[in-house]
């Protein structure tokens, strides 16, 4: 049941994200202090933070000590 529920939410957070990223095309440059991006489209920038979520996320949970009581 929990990989099904799993399975579900990412299904629908890549499917909020697809629609989003089709509807905002505008190219986005990021900048963090005084680098910059090319400017590449405002969906693909959504899809790898997604993606690098999801990656930390996994990883976090595998390398985090889990407490019982």
């Amino acid at each position: 049941m929990t990989r099904f529920l799993t399975s579900l939410i990412l299904a629908f957070w890549v499917s909020a994200i697809a629609l989003i990223a089709i509807q905002n095309a505008t190219p986005v440059a990021l900048q963090f202090l005084n680098l910059r991006t090319i400017e590449i489209p405002l969906g693909l920038v959504m899809a790898f933070s997604a993606s690098i979520g999801m990656v930390g996320t996994a990883l976090a949970v595998t390398l985090w000590p889990s407490v019982r009581s």
